[in-house]
């Protein structure tokens, strides 16, 4: 028998769970007297609990092939959630794939674009949308049509331990490692590292463990840089970011955080991404796209940090 209760599906990544904050506050506000599980992994976890949107948060394993145990976990989630209604906001194979899992009970109502859900997002162009315009297409077909933009204005945690100047700017120089063209030279971010640094502005590099040599790059050829690679969660990483002078970075998931927690952004976009489709949005973002970002100068980022500081 189906219930009351909603489910929400949003697996990753870090630069989509963020923009999907948004339409989960819409969700939240629409079901304001159901219980809210979100499905997520458990990166997004902590975040998601953190900001009140939902009642439960879940942390999907992404069981692959034949690990039946974990196929089993997922079904008898999905079964015995009494859910009343799905909004898939991963829309992926694999997410409208968990639909056939309630099978032979009969499926809650579906938002999202599994064969045969009560609420497909049908658009043959979905796929040619920016994120935030397609689940808000998504949730209207739902009957919700008030869908706010992303928030993180909420955070809050303790950066003391971090010992940062009451003037710094965040440095994201990592990226998708399999696609290097969406990265901007480390050279370039050590220049622009010692641009701050001149001027009064500590550069402070964030990032995963994994991209801790980009930032000892940078620190080795700078006169002052603070690296916090692998030391920060997303909640960190907001929190620094509401904070912060600016924020500079590739393509990549961190810059969406600092554009939401509502840090003046700049984004280095190459021809091997459309920002179009994927560009961070907030009140104070500048999208820097050229086609090859090692032709992307210095002078030209220091240019759009110069034009922040005169607003």
């Amino acid at each position: 028998m189906l219930g009351r209760a909603i489910l929400v599906i949003k697996l990753g990544a870090l630069g989509d769970f963020v923009q999907a904050l948004g339409p989960l506050a819409a969700i939240r506000h629409h079901h304001a007297d159901q219980a809210i599980t979100l499905l997520t992994t458990s990166p997004y976890a902590p975040l998601a609990t953190a900001s009140g949107l939902v009642d439960q948060v879940h942390v999907d394993t992404r069981p692959r092939g034949f690990n039946f145990a974990k196929w089993r976990a997922l079904r008898r989630f999905l079964r015995e959630g009494n859910f009343h209604r799905v909004y898939d906001l991963q829309t992926s194979d694999r997410s409208s794939w968990y639909r056939r899992l309630f099978f032979p009970d009969q499926s809650p109502e579906w938002s999202g674009i599994a064969p045969g859900c009560s609420h497909p997002h049908a658009n043959p162009n979905r796929d040619l949308m920016h994120t935030i315009e397609r689940q808000r297409e998504q949730l209207a077909v739902a009957g919700i049509d008030d869908v706010p933009s992303a928030d993180l204005s909420w955070v809050a945690t303790d950066l003391s331990s971090f010992r940062l100047p009451e003037r710094y700017a965040l440095l994201v120089p990592g990226g998708a490692p399999h696609r290097p063209a969406k990265r901007w030279p480390v050279a370039r971010y050590r220049e622009l590292a010692n641009w701050l640094s001149n001027n009064g502005i500590m550069p402070v590099v964030v990032g995963t463990r994994a991209e801790a040599m980009l930032a000892k790059e940078i620190l080795d050829g700078t006169a002052q840089c603070i690296d916090l690679t692998g030391r920060t969660d997303i909640i960190d990483l907001a929190a620094l970011a509401g904070k912060a002078v600016c924020a500079i970075g590739n393509d990549t998931g961190p810059m969406h955080v600092t554009a939401v927690a509502g840090c003046p952004s700049i984004v280095l976009f190459s021809g091997d991404s459309d920002p179009k489709l994927c560009a961070p949005r907030g009140e104070q973002v500048s999208i820097l796209c050229v086609p090859d970002l090692t032709a992307l100068s210095e002078d030209k980022v220091i240019s759009e940090i110069e034009l922040f500081k005169a607003n």
